[in-house]
């Protein structure tokens, strides 16, 4: 049914892919593609014979969007689905805008670096204003939906676990559990963090 691009072969997008595979009626088609080729040749080899999905792999530097751009227009899919590095999702984005193609990740944009003075300021500033010891800053991406709509494109960001299993937890609670909620606290543990 779907020809989908993933870039990304680290652990959270091993088990994406895993479970891409389970359902082969949807995605009848895939490409692995990162910088580490053989990770994604080794991944591939695992799932052999276990799906009815067609799997392909590449090589592609996700840090620059001509390569993105060249291994779209080559794979040709329906989406991309981006689960490689969270400072990747705007070349990424852009290559999708270029060739006209839709775009789902699993982790909201930072820049790689940090402690970059300008982005750290920036985002102290809104973890104060908003009162959180941490805060997912959208607004990188967000400036990008202009450009996906006027395209005709769409941009699904944040998908993955935290937030977008807890978003949807907490969407089934409210329609189906309680006749009002006033806020909901979430404990989130990344390894210690």
């Amino acid at each position: 049914m779907a020809r989908v691009l993933i870039i990304g072969c680290g652990g959270v997008a091993s088990v994406a892919i895993h479970k891409c595979c389970q359902n082969s009626e949807v995605f009848s088609e895939i490409c692995i593609a990162s910088r580490t080729k053989s990770k994604c040749d080794a991944l591939k080899e695992k799932l052999e014979g276990t799906t009815k999905t067609k799997i392909t792999t590449a090589q592609v530097d996700a840090d620059h969007v001509d390569q993105v751009a060249a291994l779209i227009r080559d794979y040709q899919p329906d989406l991309v689905m981006n689960i490689a590095l969270p400072y990747q999702d705007l070349t990424i984005m852009d290559a999708c805008l270029e060739c006209g193609v839709n775009y789902l990740d699993t982790a909201n944009y930072e820049p790689e670096d940090l402690s970059d003075p300008a982005w750290r300021a920036q985002y102290e500033k809104r973890c104060k204003e908003e009162g959180f010891s941490a805060y997912f800053d959208y607004s990188y991406q967000w400036a990008y939906k202009e450009k996906f709509e006027k395209a005709g494109l769409t941009a699904l960001l944040g998908t993955g676990f935290d937030p977008g299993v807890t978003q949807a937890y907490c969407a089934y609670a409210q329609k189906h559990l309680f006749d009002k909620i006033d806020t909901i606290d979430i404990l989130d543990c990344n390894g210690g963090d």
